[in-house]
């Protein structure tokens, strides 16, 4: 959360210096690499002599922030990004305009369950995003690991130490996995899951790109990601695979026109072109290895082995709720930060001490070494916060109020000090407590 609060006034600082952009220019706010943007940015300006596309690169959490705080009339034009909730955060914060009536009518209404476009059409599919471990096959056999194929896979001790992960509050994708394991497994075991894989992690990256840039260089041998980092890494021949577990939710990537943007005209010819079968094609770029909205009964040339996004839905677990997902936003990525980004360490050790004395004492521990190592794992291993708590209206309101109100700023620093806190006394609790029972 206190990237979160660098981030707003960072955006705000900026936004009051921020010149009103010229006519003729969109302005696009967005998360994904310069591969696809430069893509989409030179195939619409030569199909658009006179309109010139900027883009500034943000992550999501970010770009939502400068999106609130800069001045209508200079705002940017297009926000173009992968996490749905972000959109819903936008919209409910009436920071975007009505775009159904430049949709594209050959794309479907939903993918399995999901809407593809905003039912209030506020912002639209532009492509499609699913979620899973992308893993180095050079690494794997090196080390003699097997290929992952479920989260659990990298729960196991043989992947201590080699799983790199970033921080929701940093990615958007990232948080789009986070609750897609939350909901696909429940809270619980959801959290679990997320502070094993972080406990076997060797790092957290600073942004989404790191994991896929670590894994593609064998820093990492995998890593949680968005499927477009592992295709677009497989389809441009580094030594990698991309696999869906089946708790995985293929959600739309959406775009939308900025409410009192400047240039609104100019910013829904780009936003049509992205739509249109042209700019559906270019998703199917190597670098770029996007799922498209479009089907592929509208498009030409689908590379051999791609993905088809209706076979993954079939086979999910998860009915993704973006509306579950939004209303705790702010909680959850605060919640994994305090308890995970600034206690990797901790969480490490705790998990290394867990996984040693798991090894040690093998099938057979005493009593007493199995009751130590069973706290240890649940002091470790469990969420801090349980979800009837996060439920509640008081928490809930606290995470939606301003930041800039200093008493809403007091509480939440209080309560995530004490989360910090609390995380770090059971971490250090459990890794005793692990090599207790390992010494029994």
């Amino acid at each position: 959360m206190r990237s979160i609060t660098k981030n707003i006034a960072l955006a705000f600082a900026l936004s009051a210096l921020a010149p009103i952009a010229a006519a003729g220019t969109v302005t696009v706010v967005t998360s994904f690499p310069k591969d696809l943007t430069q893509a989409y940015k030179t195939a619409f300006e030569k199909q658009n002599p006179g309109i010139t596309v900027e883009i500034l690169n943000k992550n999501t959490v970010s770009g939502i922030a400068f999106v609130k705080e800069t001045p209508a009339g200079k705002r940017p034009d297009v926000f173009w990004a992968s996490a749905p909730d972000a959109f819903e955060v936008l919209s409910q914060d009436k920071l975007l305009s009505k775009i159904s009536d430049i949709a594209n009518p050959d794309v479907p209404n939903t993918i399995g369950s999901f809407p593809v476009n905003d039912p209030e059409g506020y912002f639209l599919g532009q492509a499609l995003a699913g979620y899973g471990i992308m893993y180095n096959t050079r690494f794997t056999k090196a080390k003699k690991l097997d290929d992952p194929k479920t989260w659990s896979d990298l729960l196991k001790p043989e992947w201590f130490n080699n799983v790199g992960i970033t921080s929701p509050s940093r990615s958007g994708t990232m948080h789009l996995t986070v609750e897609t394991i939350l909901q696909g497994e429940g809270w619980e075991k959801g959290w679990n899951t997320l502070l094993r894989m972080a406990g076997n992690s060797a790092a957290l990256t600073d942004r989404s790109f790191g994991v896929p840039d670590g894994v593609n260089n064998g820093q990492f041998g995998a890593g949680p990601v968005i499927d477009f980092f592992g295709l677009s890494s497989k389809f441009s021949k580094f030594p990698v695979e991309f696999v869906y577990p089946e708790e995985t939710a293929i959600v739309p990537a959406n775009i939308a026109l900025i409410s009192e943007s400047a240039n609104p005209e100019e910013a829904k010819k780009f936003i049509q072109f992205t739509l249109s079968p042209e700019g559906q094609e270019l998703l199917l770029l190597p670098q770029i290895s996007r799922l498209p909205v479009l089907p592929y009964s509208n498009m030409q040339n689908i590379p051999e082995g791609y993905p088809d996004p209706l076979k993954i839905v079939e086979r999910s677990t998860v009915k993704f709720d973006v509306n579950l997902s939004q209303s705790r936003y702010f909680i959850v990525q605060s919640l994994f930060d305090q308890t995970i980004t600034f206690r990797h360490k901790e969480l490490q050790a705790a998990t290394k001490a867990i996984l040693d004395a798991e090894k040690k004492l093998g099938d057979s521990p005493s009593a007493e070494a199995k009751a130590r190592l069973d706290e240890a794992k649940q002091l470790a291993w469990m969420p801090l916060v349980d979800e009837k708590a996060v439920q509640e209206a008081t928490l809930v309101d606290l995470f939606k109020a301003d930041k800039k109100d200093p008493k809403v700023n007091q509480q939440l620093s209080k309560l995530q000090g004490e989360w910090n806190e609390r995380a770090k006394i059971q971490y250090e609790k459990a890794e005793k407590l692990a090599k207790e029972a390992a010494r029994l």
